[in-house]
């Protein structure tokens, strides 16, 4: 179950950081529209302190080890790299990935 919910954060982390990015800081700059950077900020903050702390926990509690602790930490600050993390570690093909 934490894993499925580990997944949907990462996916919905990744939509709203390039939402953030591609959608609302134009319309904040060059449309002098900043209401919906303000709420796809807060909710981007939200789902990125949870992506941390889900990846964090699961490391922990499936002993993965400090690396791909740090992959997974770092893919939130890359575009489309949490994407890349959940097809990759948690996906279809991913049962090899996950033995240890």
């Amino acid at each position: 179950m934490m894993l499925n919910l580990f997944r949907g954060i990462a996916i919905l982390e990744g939509i709203s950081y390039l939402a953030l990015f591609a959608v609302t800081m134009p319309l904040k700059y060059m449309a002098d529209l900043p209401v919906p950077n303000k709420y796809v900020g807060y909710a981007h903050g939200v789902l990125f302190i949870a992506y941390i702390i889900l990846a964090i926990l699961i490391c922990i509690i499936k002993k993965w080890g400090f690396k791909r602790m740090a992959i997974f930490v770092i893919a939130a600050f890359l575009p489309f790299a949490t994407f890349y993390i959940e097809q990759k570690y948690f996906g279809p093909d991913a049962s090899q990935k996950l033995a240890v």
